[in-house]
């Protein structure tokens, strides 16, 4: 089968014969830098998937590019990890993607605090237009996506058809359990976000996450109290 798969020529017989030759995460990751090169990103959130995600690249791309959509809202502890993250790589490529509007023109046009008001709307400009704006020259893209982690992720495949964004979206970590990423990070000895010892198992922008207390859902102290789950990046 000769072609390569993108969103517009999506062919469900090659998405087939590639995933029965490429069977696991590390086949999966080395068939998409093969299948797309230089036109493929990762977006990173550097949780510790993304942690795991990262080491797993390099070993096949030392020269990946890697985005993490800097809201300006994060942990100062994630903005740390970042930074140890490109000592410990510094031939990946990783940028830090900032919206177009700064916080304070979004204070001025739209109140203070929008996060709180109107969350999906402080998602759309601070995540999925940076996001949209990086794709927009690339075919494909990789995210750390666990069928675990939350009812709305439990169908998602190794590749898949984006509709949002409109490009191939792969994910190599959808059978690791919680439990595989930290002894994945435990045994190659990775700087990791710190806040994942206290309390935080899914870690976004400061303002919108919590602790959580107990088991269950592990994305249960993101936007803990309103009825949103997801930023949007995986929801079409």
């Amino acid at each position: 089968m000769s072609g390569t798969i993108t969103y517009e020529a999506w062919n469900e017989e090659r998405v087939a014969h590639t995933l029965k030759e490429n069977r696991d995460y590390l086949d999966i990751i080395k068939w998409a830098y093969r299948e797309y090169g230089k036109d493929i990103v990762y977006a990173c959130s550097f949780g510790a998937e993304g942690i795991v995600l990262i080491d797993l690249i390099n070993k096949v791309n030392k020269e990946a590019r890697i985005v993490f959509l800097d809201t300006g809202l994060h942990f100062k502890e994630t903005y740390d990890l970042i930074e140890k993250v490109k000592e410990r790589y510094p031939t990946l490529q990783i940028d830090l993607v900032k919206p177009k509007m700064t916080l304070q023109d979004q204070d001025k046009w739209y109140g203070e605090e929008l996060w709180k008001d109107n969350p999906n709307l402080c998602c759309h400009m601070r995540k999925i237009v940076p996001l949209q704006d990086v794709l927009t020259d690339s075919l494909a893209w990789i995210t750390g996506l666990r069928r675990e982690q939350s009812p709305t992720r439990s169908n998602v495949q190794y590749i898949n058809k984006d509709e949002k964004f409109q490009k191939v979206k792969v994910c190599p970590l959808i059978h690791w359990t919680w439990d595989d990423v930290l002894t994945y990070i435990d045994l190659h000895q990775l700087e990791y976000n710190p806040l994942h010892d206290q309390g935080y198992p899914s870690i976004g922008c400061e303002p919108c996450t919590m602790r959580v207390t107990g088991k269950g859902d592990i994305r249960s102290g993101r936007w803990a109290g309103q009825n949103k789950t997801e930023c949007g990046l995986h929801l079409s």
